[in-house]
C-alpha cells in the first residue's frame, strides 16, 4: 500500500510538472488525407466516392450515429490485419440496407442498415467483413472487371434508345461489379469473425445479422418465396452453409452467448432518433400512397402492390409481375404533350393509341406500348413547368393493364396545404417495454407499414413466440 501510494504521489508530481496551460493542437496532425497522400488505391476509392454519394442520397449527418459507427470501426480498425490501413467511413443517406467497401479504405454503411441492426456488434460483423475485403485488395481485382464493363455500358448506350433501357442496363452492371466471387466473400467471413472475437464483439454476431438480413429481404418482397431485394443480400449471398461457417469460426472464441460485447445499450443510445424510411428531399412512402410536399402531388397504387422509393424513381410491384415506374422531368409548359409521348423517348410506342386526356383538371396524355413480351400503359401529367411520367407494364396478355392504369392515374392529384405540413420523417424510437406490454401492443405503435407486426418483429429480431419482458429496450418506427 505505501508503495502504491508513493507511486501515485509521484505520478500526480509528474503530471503536475508537465502540465501546460498553453497546450495546442498539432500543427502537423496525422489524418487520413495525408495518411493516403500517395496511396494509388486510396485514389481510386476517392474517384467513386462521389458517384456512390449520388446513388445512395448523400450522406447522413447526425453526430450522435456518427460517433458511434466512429466507436465500432475504431475498435475494429485496432485489430486489423493490416493496422497501417486508414479507413473512411460514411453514413449513407439511404433506407436501403448495405454496406460495401472501396479500394483505399473507402467504407459505407446505410442509415437502413443501422436501423435493422441491434447491438453493436452486428454493426461490427457487417463492417469488419468489409474492412476484410479492404486489406485482401479483392476491390482491385473488382476494377480490373469494371474496365470490361465500361465498355460494354458504352454499346448499351449508343444502341438503345430508350433512356429507362439503358439506364437498367447499366444498373444491372453496377449490380454485378458490387458483387465479390464467392471465394473473396468467404474470405472475407473469416478474417471479419476473427476481427469482431479479436476486437472484444460478440463473434456470434456475423450469423445472427445475417439472419436479419434474410428475415428482412422476405418481409419486403411481395411474394415471400421471392427475394426481390437489390440490397445488401444481392451481393452477399446468404446461404445457409454461409451462416453456419459463420458460427464455425465463431466457436473458435466459446460457447454462444457466453462470449463478447453485443453493446446493445449504446448502439440503442445512438440510433434513437434515426431517420428512418425516405427522406424528405425524395417524398414519403405511406402504405400505398407516395407523397411529395416539394413536388406537391400524391397518388395511389392498388391495394397489394408494393412501393419502392428510389432515387431516380418511384418504382411500385404488384401480383403477376405487374411493375409501375414513376418518375417526373422538366418541360415546357406550352409543349403538346401528344407530341412528346411521340418523341422517342418511349420504345415500341403504339401510334394510333395516343390521346390527350384530363387528371383531375391537370392536361395529360396517354397511349399504350408493347416491347418484347411485355405491355405498356403510358401516361404522362403536366404541372406548371414539370412533367410527370406513369409507366405500367403487365406480360403481354394480361387483361389487367387498364385497370391498373386507371386507377394510378386517377388517383394523381395536388396535395393540399395541409397534407404537406402534415408530412413529417419517419424515425426509429427506442422504448421501453411496462408491465403489461406485449408484441401486440408495442407494434401497434408503428407508424408508416400496414403490416406492423411483421416489421415489428424483424426489426427487432423477435422469432415467433418470442415474449417481452418490463423493462426491455425495443425499437419501433414512430414521427
Amino acid at each position: 500500500m505505501l508503495a502504491a501510494a508513493t507511486l501515485l504521489t509521484s505520478c500526480q508530481s509528474i503530471l503536475d510538472q508537465s502540465y501546460q496551460a498553453d497546450l495546442k493542437p498539432s500543427t502537423n496532425p496525422q489524418i487520413v488525407d495525408t495518411v493516403q497522400k500517395n496511396d494509388p488505391r486510396a485514389a481510386m476509392g476517392a474517384r467513386e466516392h462521389p458517384r456512390i454519394l449520388a446513388s445512395y442520397g448523400g450522406e447522413y449527418h447526425d453526430a450522435k450515429t456518427e460517433r458511434l459507427v466512429a466507436r465500432i470501426t475504431g475498435a475494429l480498425t485496432a485489430v486489423s490485419e493490416n493496422p497501417n490501413q486508414s479507413y473512411r467511413i460514411t453514413i449513407l443517406n439511404s433506407p436501403a440496407i448495405n454496406a460495401f467497401a472501396l479500394p483505399g479504405g473507402y467504407l459505407y454503411v446505410t442509415r437502413g442498415l443501422l436501423a435493422l441492426a441491434n447491438d453493436a456488434s452486428e454493426v461490427a460483423a457487417v463492417l469488419s467483413h468489409e474492412m476484410a475485403h479492404v486489406t485482401a485488395n479483392h476491390g482491385i481485382e473488382r476494377q480490373k472487371r469494371e474496365e470490361a464493363e465500361v465498355i460494354a455500358s458504352r454499346v448499351v448506350a449508343e444502341v438503345l434508345s430508350s433512356d429507362l433501357a439503358g439506364k437498367q442496363a447499366l444498373a444491372r452492371g453496377k449490380l454485378r461489379l458490387a458483387a465479390f466471387s464467392r471465394q473473396q466473400e468467404l474470405q472475407a467471413d473469416v478474417i471479419g469473425v476473427r476481427m469482431l472475437g479479436e476486437a472484444g464483439y460478440d463473434p456470434y454476431a456475423a450469423a445472427r445479422f445475417l439472419d436479419s438480413m434474410a428475415a428482412y429481404a422476405r418481409f419486403s418482397s411481395v411474394d415471400p418465396e421471392n427475394d426481390q431485394s437489390l440490397d445488401f443480400l444481392s451481393s452477399h449471398p446468404n446461404a445457409p452453409q454461409r451462416v453456419e461457417l459463420a458460427r464455425q469460426h465463431a466457436r473458435a472464441f466459446g460457447q454462444e452467448g457466453t462470449v463478447g460485447d453485443k453493446g446493445r445499450d449504446y448502439y440503442l443510445n445512438g440510433v434513437d432518433g434515426l431517420l428512418y424510411g425516405d427522406s424528405p428531399e425524395e417524398g414519403y412512402v405511406r402504405n400505398e400512397t407516395f407523397l411529395h410536399a416539394g413536388l406537391g402531388i400524391r397518388f395511389d397504387v392498388p391495394e397489394g402492390f408494393r412501393i419502392d422509393n428510389k432515387a431516380e424513381a418511384v418504382l411500385a410491384t404488384g401480383p403477376d409481375e405487374t411493375a409501375i415506374r414513376f418518375d417526373g422531368v422538366e418541360g415546357s409548359d406550352t409543349q403538346s404533350l401528344t407530341n412528346y409521348l411521340t418523341s422517342g423517348w418511349v420504345a415500341g410506342l403504339l401510334p394510333d393509341t395516343v390521346r390527350d386526356i384530363t387528371v383531375n383538371g391537370l392536361p395529360a396524355a396517354n397511349a399504350k406500348a408493347s416491347a418484347e413480351r411485355w405491355d405498356f400503359d403510358v401516361t404522362v401529367i403536366r404541372m406548371d413547368k414539370r412533367i410527370f411520367r406513369f409507366l405500367t407494364a403487365v406480360p403481354k396478355g394480361n387483361s389487367s393493364l387498364q385497370a391498373t392504369a386507371e386507377t394510378i392515374r386517377n388517383s394523381f392529384r395536388k396535395i393540399t396545404p395541409q397534407e404537406a405540413a402534415d408530412l413529417k420523417p419517419l424515425r426509429v424510437r427506442v422504448v421501453i417495454a411496462q408491465p403489461g406490454d406485449t408484441i401486440t401492443t408495442l407494434s401497434a405503435r408503428m407508424m408508416g407499414t400496414d403490416r406492423k407486426l411483421d416489421l415489428f418483429r424483424v426489426l427487432n429480431a423477435l422469432p415467433t413466440g418470442a415474449a417481452i419482458t418490463p423493462g426491455q429496450r425495443l425499437k419501433i418506427i414512430s414521427d
